[in-house]
């Protein structure tokens, strides 16, 4: 019953503080019949008389007024509740929980939020390190980061860095005394350094392209790490081959610490993107946090 009534309720009460018809129908936007229906709709559900009436006004009953007393109390209140959450929506304030790899969070995400959180002390900002297909919608993230060929079609996706690609890389030391790879299946006859991923524990398959024909290695090697770095590290200490972002290992090879090799099978990805679910409404607060992680070239 409530559910059918909220509307007679507010009418109810604008009747009730302005004594008069006439003045509560003009406040409301609707014609006097139009109210007086809907007041004697209420009395009738209520089964209560709520206003005593005569040509020239009309004033509340007993049964009326502990109605007001009841009601308009907690209308005021979800007055100001709805108030507030507008304003929560309309000012930069609240809470932003991301999911994002190791690498795109540390190199991507993090320098743009450091610069992101100086400008706006009263948003924070969560960044969950995740080397997996997140669902940010069962998880009750705001956001996730992909590259962008991974990006569901049904998500919203805003750039957030250039195109990257992968790179094959070891240090001279470790390849002084074996054969250079010329093909990516001659990697399994190689030591390499494992990515291991969040989902299921499994370990990342390397992944090449030339010309249309496409390659899916599943290599091996004494150690196995689930962050990028580490993995950097490992190969630059001589463990084996790595497959790193670009961005990541190209200073290590113009200094000739690193020796990139396969580089014409590694394709170019479509660059890391900012994914979230086109159906949702979002506060100003995730807007900013948005622009301030757009790619701007």
């Amino acid at each position: 019953m409530l559910k059918e009534n909220l509307n007679d309720f507010l009418f109810f009460m604008v009747l009730a503080r302005e004594g008069s018809f006439t003045k509560a129908s003009a406040i409301l936007g609707m014609s006097q019949s139009a109210l007086s229906h809907a007041i004697k709709a209420l009395e009738q559900r209520l089964q209560l008389r709520l206003f005593n009436r005569t040509t020239r006004s009309v004033s509340l009953t007993d049964a009326g007024e502990r109605l007001l007393q009841m009601v308009e109390p907690k209308f005021s209140a979800l007055e100001e509740e709805l108030h507030e959450l507008s304003e929560d929506y309309n000012k930069p304030t609240g809470s932003i929980r991301i999911s994002s790899p190791d690498y795109a969070s540390q190199h991507i995400v993090w320098p743009a939020v450091k610069r992101f959180a100086k400008a706006y002390p009263d948003i924070n900002v969560e960044i969950n390190i995740e080397n997996r297909m997140t669902d940010i919608v069962a998880e009750r993230y705001d956001a996730g980061v992909r590259l962008g060929d991974q990006v569901a079609k049904d998500m919203v996706a805003v750039r957030i860095s250039a195109d990257m690609r992968l790179l094959v890389v070891c240090s001279p030391s470790y390849l002084a005394d074996k054969s250079v790879p010329s093909e990516p299946d001659d990697l399994t006859l190689h030591d390499c350094i494992n990515l291991r991923l969040n989902t299921n524990g499994g370990l990342y398959a390397w992944e090449f392209e030339k010309q249309g024909k496409v390659a899916r290695v599943r290599v091996k090697g004494q150690l196995a790490f689930n962050t990028t770095n580490q993995m950097l590290e490992a190969a630059l200490d001589g463990f084996g081959f790595a497959y790193l972002p670009d961005d990541l290992v190209n200073t290590h090879i113009e200094s000739g610490r690193l020796i990139c090799v396969l580089d014409d099978w590694c394709p170019v990805n479509t660059g890391f993107h900012l994914y979230y679910p086109s159906r949702r409404q979002h506060k100003v607060a995730f807007t900013l946090f948005v622009d301030a992680l757009r790619y701007k070239s």
